[in-house]
């Protein structure tokens, strides 16, 4: 049950990815990818206004260590994030640093806060 939960809250936030679920899904994979973690499953979805106007993305990457999940406010630039990794096995707490890491400089925000919670 050991592990690393990093939780970020970012405001101030710019780029594509706040508001689609496109641009979300390949960031979240990217990262994860080229931090070293094993995707096994993912769920993005899109909210609109009732104009049909973007809204926001909520994304899920299920990890084989654990997850990843993203939560977009485009009309407040905000963006909130959390990853988990399970470290059975390995220590994984350097490759979900790397991936938070890359994943919060990709929406370049004003202000951040990040949280590291060691788990068991």
């Amino acid at each position: 049950m050991h592990g690393l939960h990093l939780i970020a809250d970012l405001r101030a936030c710019d780029g594509a990815a706040l508001d689609d679920v496109d641009a979300l899904r390949t960031l979240c994979l990217a990262v994860v990818a080229e931090a070293g973690l094993r995707a096994v499953g993912q769920l993005f979805h899109p909210f609109v206004d009732a104009q049909g106007r973007a809204q926001g993305v909520t994304g899920v990457v299920l990890l084989a260590e654990s997850h990843l999940a993203v939560h977009t406010w485009p009309e407040l630039r905000g963006v909130t994030a959390d990853l988990y990794v399970c470290n059975f096995g390995a220590d994984n707490s350097a490759r979900a640093e790397r991936a938070m890491a890359r994943l919060v400089d990709a929406f370049r925000p004003g202000v951040r806060r990040i949280e590291s919670v060691r788990r068991g």
